[in-house]
């Protein structure tokens, strides 16, 4: 049955469609904003009663932005916007608009179809007043342009019908292939519904327009329903021909149902391969079926394939593994957007990479070799390299030894650090830095837990992390150096690390799983024992490096530091001298330290004025023309040694320095160390200066960079019997100088400072104690007896002797007790020209750690009472009665 067709008037508006098509048949909804449309539908549909017709027109502009947004899918928009258009159109002729409007050319198509307006709304955007319409469009038949004007702001064409009369309509459905492609796409379009009542329950209305409305419409209203691109919809426009048009229709129907059928046959592949446990990958499965279908599953490209792949090599315990696994099924729930992703991928990652069970192969340990390696390393620091060969003996024997923890204790600059990396290559294993200077939070070392925003693992795993090897040599540098606050105290999360029997199963928060660190070879370096809590210090083995003698500063000087400084600065011997008398004048007038970094930095500047002299030179010989002279010298020179020489040449880029070499080094005289260094800071008669009055005594103490003498001064004044201390002093050497002043005051009339012992001898007067270098901050109970030794000389106006210096705590009965760090103050001592030492007699034992050398130049004297100490301090004794009440 054909359907009457529709009476077209010979010119029509026309409403421009970018990039789509209205086929007739099919309703849109549509939105105007553009002022060229909104005058079209105002003028041929708003003020008509009627509601008359206009065509729309297929518009290729790509590019130029869309006037009115789409209501309704598969929805053109109106034309009439301004901008850049893009040329092309199949077969579509092209009008250039009013050239005063500076527009460029639309380009139009050559055919379109007729439309009536089924409703129409008006509105008024606010603030701006502009009105709008949103019509409904009914397309009605096709229609050719044969002439396009403009119409005031919109375009009006004249138009040629090109469906069918009736009564062509009629002759045509008898033809037999005609009725045959009919049936075809009847079946096409039967099958497909088919296929759709299956998924949703609104298809009746289709059954019934297959059976009333006619097959040539038909053909128009299905395609218009489905989503294809612009070319198809313009050939599906231009197929005026019944058989054209149904035959087309066929087929894009039949494609439309084909990807149906695979999306279903995809979906049945994934949920018949998919079992009871795995429906939560039901994402996942179908992601894997389409790439079957499409031959591209690739799963090595798999970023979470790869990963587990990681994992599964990385050999990690079953226990550990199975908490992975979790992960890694938590993990692939997840999208890449969602917040957790990347948290969770990188926690997998950290757990992939850690070294669970990949170790460093050790050769085979040749003690002899180490010794060696340990000697050319460093110079001296007997006990140290001897302890450092029992533990590779040891490992040697049995190698599964646990191993102890090390820790080097002593002042900067003696090779303390160094030490470890001596001890990794030793080894022959990786070698890791831990810098705990100022840290102050325990997740620092533990690691933060994976809840905050932003966690880390702690340092340890990390680091280990870094190595890839579960068994490297790992540094703890400064651990003296950790505070505590309120994230925590890292010397008490330390205690679990530094036990062999508790790191087994060390586990850091973030890591949340239990890490083996036995197999670490853990050195720690400290500067103060004091500052370490004892439960961690009794976790390790301290080993003391209490600094170097003026002896063994002088070899390490020649045999390390300036070959090193050398060539750190591009010199050799053959420009830059320094005998070892002026290295020693160095040692003793320029540096008074226990390590040896000044010494360093010392030859670094004589280094650095011999560079500017080379670098003078280099630039003369440079810049010089004379060339030719110099090169006849150097053949004859040849020639005259019987070499037969035809031609000599020079390379540009050859070092001229090196070619001509400095006949006459720099040689380092006393004049020019006092020029380059400015003039000692250090001479022997420091002490003989300070202690020249009475009331003045030289003390030894410890400090964080060694030994070091401290004089301590004494003053009376008119006052009410005050004691008065200054030189930014702590608790205990405060307590030691109250206790000092009451073993005097008791004493007083056994040390002939007064006539009877009901005397005060504070009377009418207070004193001052002062600690010179107040900005040292100094503290410890070993200036006891150097604070009694000042005050018996202040009361008995007696000067002590400028070449002894003395240590030690004492007690209120005036015993003298032992103190620490014995070689480090008999260093300082003979770095100052001190000949006579006092030390309380139960630090006798240290004295064997002191080098010979040094103890033949030292007169040490052993003390057991203040009075004793007394004794040795002043010049022929200080006379004491024989009867005390004490």
């Amino acid at each position: 049955m054909a359907d009457a067709p529709v009476e077209l008037p010979g010119r029509l508006a026309i409403l421009p469609f970018r990039n789509k098509v209205l086929l007739p048949g099919a309703i849109v909804r549509i939105r105007c904003t553009n002022p060229s449309s909104v005058k079209l539908v105002e003028q041929e549909l708003w003020q008509r009663e009627d509601k008359g017709l206009i065509g729309v027109l297929p518009v290729r502009d790509s590019e130029a932005a869309a006037v009115g947004s789409i209501l309704s899918p598969g929805v053109g928009s109106d034309s009439g916007e301004g901008g850049r258009r893009s040329p092309g159109g199949s077969g579509g002729e092209s009008t250039k608009q009013d050239a005063k409007s500076g527009k460029e050319p639309i380009h139009w198509h050559s055919r379109g179809v007729a439309a009536r307006a089924l409703h129409l709304s008006r509105g008024v955007e606010k603030p701006s007043g502009r009105v709008t319409y949103i019509v409904v469009l009914e397309g009605l038949c096709r229609f050719s342009v044969e002439e396009l004007n403009a119409r005031g702001s919109y375009h009006v064409a004249r138009v040629s019908r090109l469906d069918m009369t009736k009564t062509e309509l009629e002759q045509a459905e008898q033809d037999p292939d005609l009725i045959a492609l009919s049936r075809q796409f009847k079946a096409t379009a039967m099958e497909l519904i088919s296929v759709l009542e299956q998924k949703q329950k609104t298809v009746g209305r289709t059954k019934v327009l297959l059976e009333t409305v006619p097959v040539y419409r038909l053909a128009d209203i299905f395609v218009a329903s489905f989503e294809i691109s612009f070319e198809e919809q313009l050939a599906m426009l231009d197929s005026v021909d019944l058989k054209v048009r149904l035959s087309k229709a066929t087929e894009l129907v039949d494609r439309h149902l084909q990807s149906i059928l695979v999306a279903e046959k995809i979906t049945q592949k994934v949920e018949g391969q998919l079992s009871k446990s795995q429906k939560e990958f039901l994402l996942r499965q179908q992601m894997r079926a389409i790439k079957d279908e499409l031959g591209d599953n690739d799963d090595d490209e798999d970023d979470i394939a790869a990963l587990e792949r990681k994992m599964q090599n990385a050999g990690m315990p079953a226990n550990i593994w199975k908490h992975a696994q979790r992960e890694l099924r938590r993990l692939r729930k997840m999208q890449p957007q969602q917040p957790g992703y990347s948290s969770s991928r990188a926690y997998l990652e950290l757990i992939a990479d850690l070294p669970w069970q990949k170790v460093s192969e050790e050769r085979e340990l040749d003690l002899r070799a180490a010794k060696e390696s340990l000697d050319r390393d460093h110079y001296g620091l007997t006990k140290v390299k001897q302890r450092i060969i029992e533990y590779l003996a040891v490992r040697k024997l049995k190698p599964d030894a646990r191993g102890p923890v090390l820790c080097f204790v002593g002042p900067p600059g003696v090779g303390k650090t160094s030490l470890a990396t001596s001890i990794a290559k030793a080894l022959n294993r990786k070698f890791i830095r831990i810098s705990l200077g100022g840290v102050k939070d325990e997740a620092d070392i533990r690691g933060h837990r994976r809840t905050y925003i932003g966690s880390m693992p702690g340092r340890l795993i990390d680091g280990l992390k870094r190595v890839s090897v579960n068994n490297p040599v790992m540094l703890l540098d400064e651990i003296d150096k950790t505070g505590s606050d309120v994230r925590g105290d890292p010397a008490s999360a330390l205690l679990e690390v530094l036990d062999p029997e508790q790191n087994k199963t060390f586990n850091d928060h973030y890591l949340n799983v239990p890490f083996d660190l036995s197999k670490v070879v853990f050195v720690a370096t400290a500067n103060r024992m004091q500052p370490i809590p004892p439960a961690l210090l009794d976790r390790m083995e301290v080993i003391e490096l209490p600094g170097y003698t003026p002896e063994e500063k002088l070899k390490i000087a020649m045999k390390h530091l300036l070959p090193r400084v050398l060539e750190q600065h591009g010199l050799s011997s053959a420009y830059l001298q320094i005998p070892e008398a002026v290295v020693k004048l160095i040692i003793e007038r320029y540096t008074r330290e226990a390590g040896v970094r000044n010494l360093e930095r010392n030859l670094a500047a004589l280094a650095r004025a011999a560079a500017v002299k080379v670098a003078e030179l280099d630039s003369t010989l440079r810049l010089g023309k004379e060339m030719q002279p110099i090169t006849t010298t150097l053949l004859d020179s040849r020639l005259a040694d019987g070499g037969e020489v035809e031609m000599e040449v020079i390379p540009m880029g050859q070092d001229i320095s090196n070619t001509y070499e400095n006949s006459s080094p720099m040689i380092v005289d006393e004049a020019m160390l006092e020029k380059v260094l400015g003039p000692p800071r250090f001479d022997d008669r420091e002490a003989a200066d300070r202690v020249s009055s009475p009331g003045v005594s030289v003390g030894l103490v410890w400090t964080s960079f060694g030994g070091e003498v401290q004089f301590v001064e004494a003053a009376a004044m008119v006052g009410k019997g005050d004691l008065h201390l200054t030189g930014q002093l702590g608790d205990v050497i405060k307590e030691s100088a109250q206790l000092a002043l009451t073993w005097v005051r008791a004493r007083s009339a056994d040390l002939n400072l007064s006539p009877t012992s009901d005397i005060n001898i504070l009377e009418s007067r207070d004193i001052h104690i002062h600690f010179p270098a107040g900005a040292v901050p100094k503290d410890g109970p070993s200036a006891g007896v150097t604070l009694v030794t000042s005050l018996v000389s202040l009361f008995s106006n007696r000067k002590v002797r400028a070449d002894t210096a003395m240590t030690g705590e004492m007690t209120l009965r005036g015993l003298v007790l032992p103190v620490g760090g014995v070689k480090d103050k008999v260093l300082a001592a003979h770095r100052y020209g001190i000949k006579r030492v006092i030390l309380p007699e139960r630090n006798l034992k240290d004295l064997a750690e002191i080098p010979a050398p040094i103890l033949a130049g030292i007169e040490v004297l052993l003390v057991k009472r203040i009075e004793e100490v007394l004794g040795h301090a002043f010049e022929n004794g200080f006379p004491l009665r024989l009867h005390s009440s004490l």
